[in-house]
């Protein structure tokens, strides 16, 4: 089939979506797709969340694509303006706007088993107007941080007269000038708002923490001119430095931990927050779970602004909000302007309606699995043609762009065959999905994850499903390509006569070399001894000469 034949459909148009997009286009030179994004632009959730210090927590010029690296970044973590710029200046270089319907929620995608093909019914967001088309790929770059929680058990939580909501859809208009503010959460979006907040000393913020995060130093360093030149000019300079990222927080896992090591760990932690916190805290701010159980929280300020006389921090458990403020558990009326949901996102139920084959569903796999599951984070079972960008599991102590460029690559190879037309779909096996899910999981069990109450387990006390237990080496070996094995194909005669065509062509190559190599190493064998005899006789004879003369 021609490319105008086949359509693939990217549900997301954030860091993932445009990552497989731009492989789309360069790598594949397929273009015939579409970008389906319900926000008015790019960005995913550097577009959604725009509140006060919004960073990232990675080192900037590592949370880069490794084919557009950029060298005039201000420091070494980006703020959320720039980084979203980054991605709208990629999006004009690759020319993906054509692609992108904005303002558009997909609803569902649904699995005609005849026409090899999903349908998709998407719906505009402001009117309301619902449209349908049809993909033979659909990859979903919608990633786990993409359906704010807002923590409705909270008894009152509609009464609140004042502006509340998420940290994710922060108004642009709001003015929290001489406000009294609450924080709710205490975790990377409310470290990040609470001292960029608490600059106006005119705003009194209270952050309301029910349980404490470990914390790890992480200052914004700036880039000098110097430098930025050097990461413009001189050859390799930006690579290196972002290959020293890399090689800091990869290394570390590939090498053996004593028994003391978790407790050397803690100890350091514990001794970085206290040191940096007022005595009045310390008895609160210590975890009571093992550093790494949950997110460890990079502190790029917040420990430093608990000394403004206009911060507060408060321990004691919300009870109820009501029309004008919040009333603890311990009965204390505390009069707000303006809540703050810093409360995290929903990362275990799947957001839109995907029909695979007889009826499966993306949401029914993982309900019958305990879970987000998948089979390495991108393919799950009875869904044909259908991928996932930074899924289940794929968690790695790495750059998640990083994850995404290996997802990506991986996606490449299974839809490639389907998009030149040698074959129609490929489904993941169940068998091998079980498996690798069963090491997996065996290996989560024995780690630091089950040892707490955490967004990154099913119902905060079940299934681990976002972390990755191994090395991010270990996530590039399995999706380095894939094991064609694992997969059912479908009208792949063609590319599967072909890959057999390519075996033996290989086969017969290596055969041809190995025969070339043995002969010359047969060769120099036989000459290597013929001189040896050589030089063995004519010193036999030298020595029997000089034998006689004596």
């Amino acid at each position: 089939m021609s490319e105008i034949q086949r359509k693939v459909a990217i549900i997301g148009a954030g860091v993932a979506g445009l990552t497989q997009a731009i492989a789309l286009k360069t790598k594949l030179k397929f273009h015939n797709f579409t970008i389906y994004e319900k926000g008015s632009e790019v960005g995913g959730v550097w577009r959604a969340n725009t509140y006060p210090g919004c960073s990232s927590d990675a080192e900037i010029h590592w949370y880069s694509l490794s084919t557009d690296l950029y060298p005039y970044w201000n420091k070494s973590h980006g703020l959320q303006p720039e980084i979203q710029a980054y991605w709208m200046k990629l999006s004009k270089k690759y020319n993906l706007y054509p692609h992108i319907t904005f303002n558009t929620k997909v609803l569902s995608a649904e699995w005609d088993d005849v026409k090899q093909q999903y349908t998709i019914v998407a719906e505009d967001v402001f009117s309301g107007r619902r449209t349908m088309s049809v993909a033979h790929v659909v990859i979903s770059a919608l990633g786990i941080l993409e359906a704010p929680k807002i923590p409705y058990e909270i008894p009152g939580i509609r009464k609140f007269q004042g502006a509340s909501f998420h940290s994710a859809q922060w108004p642009s208009l709001i003015d929290l000038q001489n406000k009294r503010v609450a924080v709710i959460g205490n975790a990377s979006s409310g470290v990040q708002i609470v001292p960029s907040v608490s600059e106006d000393p005119s705003v009194e913020v209270v952050n309301f923490i029910r349980s404490p995060s470990w914390f790890n130093t992480r200052p914004h360093i700036p880039y000098s001119d110097t430098a930025k030149w050097m990461f413009a000019n001189i050859p390799l300079m930006m690579r290196l430095h972002r290959a020293w990222f890399m090689f800091r927080y990869i290394h570390p896992f590939h090498l053996p931990m004593g028994d003391k090591a978790p407790q050397r760990q803690r100890d350091a932690m514990t001794k970085y927050i206290l040191d940096n916190t007022s005595d009045r805290y310390h008895s609160h701010m210590i975890p009571d779970y093992p550093p790494g159980c949950k997110r460890t929280v990079a502190d790029s300020g917040f420990l430093k602004s608990l000394c403004r006389s206009n911060v507060k921090l408060n321990f004691d458990g919300i009870a109820e909000i009501v029309e004008n403020g919040i009333i603890t558990k311990t009965g204390e009326m505390i009069p707000f302007d303006d809540i703050v949901y810093a409360t995290g996102f929903i990362g275990e139920r799947y957001p839109m309606h995907i029909r695979g084959l007889n009826g499966a569903t993306v949401q029914g796999y993982y309900d019958a699995h305990g879970g987000p599951t998948a089979y390495i984070g991108t393919a799950i079972p009875d869904t044909p043609n259908f991928y996932l960008i930074i899924g289940p599991n794929t968690g790695a102590q790495a750059s998640a762009i990083l994850v995404a460029e290996m997802q990506v690559a991986y996606i490449l190879q299974l839809i490639e065959p389907v998009l030149t037309g040698s074959a129609s779909s490929f489904t993941i096996k169940a068998a091998p999905t079980d498996t690798y899910n069963a090491k997996l999981q065996k290996q989560l069990s024995h780690s630091v994850y089950v040892h707490c109450s955490s967004w990154m387990r099913t119902n905060g006390t079940g299934k681990a499903f976002q972390p990755f237990p191994w090395p991010a080496t270990v996530l590039w070996w399995l999706l380095r390509r894939p094991n064609w094995y694992h997969y059912t194909a479908v009208g792949a005669e063609r590319w599967a006569w072909t890959r057999r065509r390519k075996a033996v062509k290989n086969i017969l190559k290596c055969a041809a070399v190995l025969t070339l190599l043995w002969s010359y190493v047969s060769g120099s064998a036989q000459r290597i001894s013929h001189e040896m005899w050589q030089a063995t006789t004519v010193t036999c004879s030298y020595l029997s000469k000089f034998a006689l003369r004596l």
